[in-house]
């Protein structure tokens, strides 16, 4: 693809499709090189496209008037007929986009950016050049160590522009790279407790960011000591690094030393680059870092102001990018990412990419080969495609499929639930609020209980072995409140075309079988049917007579599983609810007139009593939520531990437990049973009756704590990484409408504020406020209230029976009084009778409540996982130096872009898409 500059266009020389038009308000009208496409709605992309055109989003501080802008929108307009045949040979091809360094992202099929019809007032803060598969793609991976002067020269507002421009550099940063941060001036300081380069996780970038807040000014320069000190960390060779690029970003405002001598020790060969950033207005002699970036083969980049942050401190990755260039063909390999939340809406998906380079000669009096990289292509892949692929119905409700990359994160997992992974909420949250762009990091040791033979799985897993083990193992149920002990076993192999590798863990089954006498019921029920596909094969035909003929001749060849035990449950007094749930998805409820009332959740798999029942050997009894509607009739419900199961709810809670105790409310006894999660089921105190399925270290804290101390409980304590938190800080409520965020004195004082993405917003909704009156109209419940959430770790404690002891006994000593009790697990179920003093005859230690919900939390500590960090492999090649890499003499960027793009290196990634799956 050959493209000429030219420095001015005719008005109709360039038509686009800008995906931020509003073609229902008429945007179009009047604008320049504006087309409008015919929207349909696509069920494969969940919104409307045109598969006739593509879309083009250009970020909100780029002028889409200006000469490169319209150069790259000339060049790029061929991608739109390559787009389209790649969609023809491969019908399953999700969004195709061309992501440029300018900052321009062409995307097919054409697709509005914002759906009115699910987010009227969506802010747009997009950038391509931010998205976690541009940053994998455009580069290879970093060792970086930023330094930052902190001498008195730099106090008030030249620190805050640093501050803000470090965290900046950061989110430049995805997981393959490795970064520390520190300070100097006559001593170098660490800015957070990390002791060597650490891996450019989420985590660990928010750490440095919080910690780099911090830093305060004083004392001198001393270039020449923190030098020093960050060519030493960047040599150290015994901890886990990116091994690729290594680099030093200098931010400071200036200054006469060049620090030429340590430089020459250190970097005589030049392996590490340095960048150096003047920051903040002064009348310092810039010529020094200029020379330590332009003698190390970096770029210099000065900072005057907010405006100056967001585009220079990502321009370096073009700079990281000519080795890549350079390279060539050998460059030209597809990388697969992390799993990251669609931008438009598609959902969770991983994006195979390829970098785009510019093979020209440049224009300067030197002449030579480019050494430009133009972007990178991307394809989406959908998580939900690569689950199709999985026979998820084959291997029973505890199997499970899931993958990993080479960061020992899962891209494929049951466990991989971010809890805004619902459409009125992911929208909002990942698509609008910049606080949820990042990658979904959730690393396999995360996702289940961590013990030393799936520390070993995974790495052989990274190392892209194949293998099979059958382990003992803790798993927590579906509704995340209970554990239960499995057997599993595991195979896994690497997946062929990737870095990925996949494993199925298989649940080994009873091999108890039941069917269920419908004799014995008095009347049909009430059955629910689980959503699935049953019939794969089986198309639909518009002739009814034709169909019926194709069922029979499918169900024939494909008869539905058997067996041939039974089960029967008589109609015991108390129960007021029966029901059948089967491995096929089918549901029955008996009687009818409940059934119509039923609450469960009708997919089998999904649902923790029947995945439960099949680990356990005993009668499973279950009791509802807290403050479910169950509850009003105070129900309780068992299940029995076959592939048919049923549960009995019963309201006749007095009647049922005259053998157990005094079944009556007493001042002096407190009797209760209890299951292995610590939920209450039954007492005969009338106050607890409205507590049913309250954890019990709610109800009585000394009891439950001391039931822990006698390990007649033990517990795990997990963390979700996933999570949505509301903001720590106080509520920006004010009389404007909530779609437009009104920031406080503080923030408008604030210089960091200012070169935030939410200052950017504010003054995009001000401008478009002006020529589009009616754009800030949106009505308060257009913008719900997870807009304002964050991403947040919480805790969560999940208790259970650890051994096999059935009787405890012991006092409760609280000084100026005590409670005496006893606790019997009861045969062959997952419950424990226990019978106590009364709680309200000694209150005077009673603690505060031990809790078992889910809570906001800090997580496992990061300094520690730092010193211990988990095994990774990072890309297989890595190009990090050429000898033929040139700067100019400037070190500045001043080169045109002409644009010379492969059609073949396009269709090599489209092809290559899907097959790795299959």
């Amino acid at each position: 693809m050959e493209h000429a500059w030219k420095d001015e266009f005719e008005d109709d020389e360039i038509s686009y499709y800008n995906a931020k038009d509003n073609l229902e308000a008429n945007e179009t009208e009047g604008r320049k090189y504006r087309i409008r496409p015919d929207f349909k709605e696509d069920a494969s992309f969940k919104r409307l496209t045109d598969h006739n055109h593509t879309a083009v989003h250009i970020p909100t501080d780029i002028y889409d008037g200006s000469t490169i802008v319209l150069n790259e929108l000339n060049w790029t307009e061929a991608l739109e007929e390559v787009f389209r045949k790649n969609r023809e040979d491969d019908p399953t091809l999700l969004w195709q986009v061309f992501g440029s360094a300018t900052g321009l992202a062409r995307y097919y099929p054409a697709s509005p950016w914002m759906d009115s019809r699910k987010t009227p007032s969506k802010i747009d803060l997009y950038d391509v050049r931010r998205r976690p598969w541009y940053i994998q793609g455009a580069a290879s991976p970093k060792d970086m160590l930023i330094l930052v002067d902190a001498s008195g020269s730099v106090s008030g507002l030249t620190l805050k522009l640093i501050r803000t421009s470090v965290s900046e550099m950061l989110e430049t940063l995805s997981d393959d790279d490795y970064v520390n941060v520190v300070y100097f001036n006559t001593r170098v300081k660490k800015t957070a407790c990390f002791e060597h380069l650490v891996q450019a996780n989420v985590r660990n970038k928010k750490l440095l960011k919080d910690a780099v807040q911090n830093i305060t000014a004083k004392g001198i320069t001393n270039y020449t000591k923190g030098f020093e000190f960050a060519f030493e960390q960047l040599s150290v060779t015994n901890v886990s690094r990116a091994n690729c690029n290594k680099i030093i970003m200098l931010f400071t405002d200036g200054g006469e030393e060049r620090a030429q001598a340590i430089l020459e020790k250190y970097n005589a060969d030049k392996k590490v680059r340095i960048f150096t950033f003047s920051v903040g207005q002064h009348n310092y002699d810039k010529g020094p870092i200029q020379w330590m970036a332009c003698s190390n083969k970096g770029y210099f980049y000065e900072i005057p102001s907010i405006g100056a942050i967001r585009i220079n401190t990502q321009e370096y990755l073009d700079v990281l990018g000519r080795p890549m260039v350079l390279a060539d063909k050998q460059a030209k390999q597809i990388q697969w990412t992390n799993v990251y939340l669609d931008a438009l809406e598609l959902g969770l998906v991983i994006t195979g990419t390829l970098p785009v380079f510019n093979r020209t000669m440049t224009i300067d009096e030197r002449n030579g080969e480019n050494q430009l990289i133009l972007g990178v292509m991307g394809i989406d892949v959908s998580l939900d495609d690569i689950k199709k692929l999985t026979p998820r119905f084959t291997i029973g409700p505890n199997g499970y499929y899931f993958a990993i990359d080479p960061n020992g994160y899962v891209l494929l997992h049951p466990n991989l639930q971010p809890k805004v992974w619902q459409p009125a909420l992911c929208i909002t949250l990942w698509g609008s609020n910049p606080k949820f762009q990042e990658p979904v990091t959730l690393d396999l040791l995360d996702a289940e209980f961590e013990n030393d033979i799936k520390v070993e799985i995974r790495k052989m897993m990274i190392d892209g072995e194949t293998g099979e083990r059958t382990i003992n193992t803790l798993v927590k149920t579906q509704d995340e409140r209970y554990i239960d002990r499995g057997v599993r076993t595991y195979t896994w192999g690497p997946v062929n075309g990737t870095d990925y590798s996949l494993k199925q863990g298989i649940f080994v089954f009873s091999k108890a079988m039941a069917t269920l006498q419908l004799e014995r019921f008095d009347e049909f029920g009430y059955t629910y049917i689980a959503p699935r596909e049953y019939c794969k094969e089986l198309k639909l035909s518009l002739n009814n007579t034709q169909f019926l003929l194709d069922f029979n001749q499918y169900i024939d060849g494909n008869p539905p599983d058997t067996c041939e035990s039974c089960i029967f449950l008589p109609g015991s007094d108390g129960i007021v609810t029966r029901f059948v749930a089967t491995d096929g998805g089918i549901t029955r409820v008996f009687p009818r007139s409940v059934g119509e009332e039923w609450n469960e959740n009708p997919e089998t798999y999904e649902s923790s009593f029947y995945k439960r029942t099949l680990d356990n050997e005993i009668y499973i009894f279950t009791a509802p939520s807290f403050n479910s509607k169950f509850l009003k009739g105070s129900n309780m419900c068992a299940c029995v531990h076959t592939s048919l199961c049923m549960m009995i709810f019963t309201v006749a809670w007095h009647r049922a437990y005259p053998a157990l105790c005094i079944w009556t409310s007493s001042r002096v006894t407190d009797c209760v049973i209890l299951d292995d999660g610590g939920f209450l089921l039954m007492s005969n105190q009338d106050e607890y009756i409205t507590l049913i399925g309250q954890f019990f270290g709610e109800v009585d804290p000394v009891l439950m704590i001391n039931l822990v101390n006698t390990s007649l409980y033990s517990f795990n304590k997990t963390y979700d990484f996933q999570s949505v938190c509301d903001p720590e800080k106080d509520s920006k409520a004010a009389a404007g409408p909530r779609s437009v965020y009104v920031p406080t004195i503080a923030d408008l004082l604030s210089i960091g504020w200012w070169a935030s993405s939410a200052a950017w917003s504010i003054l995009q909704q001000l401008f478009y406020g002006l020529i589009f009156p009616n754009l800030l109209e949106a009505a308060d419940e257009d913008i719900p209230d997870a807009m304002f959430k964050e991403s947040c770790i919480t805790e969560q404690t999940q208790y259970f029976f650890d051994n096999d002891e059935r009787s405890y006994s012991g006092v409760l000593d609280c000084g100026n009084c005590s409670r005496m009790y006893r606790a019997e697990k009861l045969p062959n179920t997952n419950l424990v009778f226990l019978i106590t003093d009364a709680k309200t005859t000694c209150l005077s230690c009673d603690p505060r409540p031990l809790r078992q919900a889910e809570q906001p939390s800090e997580g496992p500590d990061p300094c520690e996982l730092a010193q211990n960090p988990r095994y990774r492999k990072g890309p297989d090649v890595c190009f990090d130096n050429n000898e033929n890499v040139r700067n100019h003499h400037t070190c500045l960027f001043t080169e045109h872009i002409v644009g010379n793009v492969s059609i073949s290196e396009v269709l090599q990634l489209a092809s290559d898409k899907i097959s790795a799956w299959i």
